[in-house]
């Protein structure tokens, strides 16, 4: 008789449903906001996980730590060779399976992916203009996202979330007209507050659009309707939702700095090189690659898993004079 595994549960009583694997650090855009334009240096080959630790790490985590959705993440995650066999691995596991990508390269493989069991993507974009996306990322792809957008559409991928990180002065400006095309294309347009996380440690607080900004900007052109927030396998979702009113449009804003929800998180996040981090802001790390490769066997794993988990704080105190941005920019870390 197969019994259900003890819950991933910290000294808050905070349950962890929801891991987040990046599968590589590398990335085909500069975003303005998360790289810098030269000199960030990739992870040497041999430090990221292979496919096979990765599948070992995730049937440890569903079958002993009750883990039931997993987001696959990067850098940009449509760089790793063979992607599409390790979905159908993973999809073998019984997870909710999902991606986040910058959305080149999806028209291609789109199909792939689903056949292989992905459930569903999130597409960032931060402009709908090819001059400013050039100016964001350092490079000229933006058709190429449009063109993943409509593929993972058109292969069932769905919903399609399209990411969006509105910055004062850069895309400030095209908030309800990010709205508009994605309730056009049938995407779900969300809007997520900038966080302190790029590799050069430029975060400007006073850039930041706010959650109460965005749904001021959104309030003047619709009315709004709030919606319930529905628990899913993997937990509370992070995203306050809002319909249109009198349309089947709906708005997601995640504002992680202005109103964190860390009091009901239960996000967990494998880095491509096998560290464990409890928090998106975390200041240390657990090597899981370190006791896969040195032969320890699943209980190892799972103790040091837990205690990890043990270790979590309340919240990542960006509001507070005590916050330290991680070592890590987001690109290493994994959405």
């Amino acid at each position: 008789m197969h019994t259900a595994p003890a819950p991933l549960v910290d000294r808050f009583g905070r349950v962890h449903t929801d891991l987040r694997v990046s599968l590589t650090d590398r990335c085909n855009l500069r975003c303005t906001y998360c790289m810098p334009a030269e000199g960030l240096n990739w992870l040497p080959k041999a430090e990221v996980l292979t496919d096979d630790e990765i599948v070992r790490l995730a049937q440890i985590a569903v079958r002993r730590l009750g883990i039931a959705s997993v987001r696959l993440t990067g850098g940009e995650p449509l760089l790793r060779r063979g992607l599409p066999g390790l979905v159908a691995r993973l999809t073998e596991l019984g997870v909710d399976l999902s991606l986040t990508t910058n959305g080149i390269g999806l028209a291609r493989m789109a199909g792939e992916l689903k056949a292989a069991g992905l459930r569903r993507v999130n597409v960032s974009l931060d402009t709908l203009r090819p001059e400013r996306y050039q100016a964001i990322t350092r490079r000229d792809r933006i058709a190429d996202v449009f063109a993943g957008l409509a593929a993972a559409r058109d292969a069932g991928l769905a919903p399609v979330k399209v990411n969006a990180v509105p910055v004062r002065g850069v895309n400030d400006d095209e908030i309800v007209e990010l709205v508009e095309f994605a309730a056009g294309h049938g995407y779900l347009m969300r809007f997520i507050e900038s966080m302190p996380l790029d590799a050069q440690g430029a975060w400007d607080r006073s850039a930041m659009i706010t959650a109460d900004e965005l749904l001021g900007i959104l309030g003047a052109r619709w009315e709004l309707e709030p919606l319930r927030r529905e628990p899913t396998r993997g937990g509370t979702p992070p995203a306050e939702e809002f319909r249109i009113a009198g349309t089947d449009t709906v708005v997601g804003v995640i504002a992680s700095v202005t109103r964190p929800f860390c009091g009901t998180c239960d996000r967990v996040r494998l880095t491509a090189d096998g560290q464990l981090r409890n928090c998106l802001f975390a200041t240390e790390e657990s090597d899981l690659r370190a006791l896969l490769r040195g032969g320890a066997d699943d209980s190892a794993i799972e103790q040091a898993w837990r205690n990890t988990i043990a270790r979590k704080g309340p919240g990542h105190e960006i509001n507070s004079a005590d916050f330290v941005q991680p070592e890590r920019p987001m690109s290493a870390i994994g959405g």
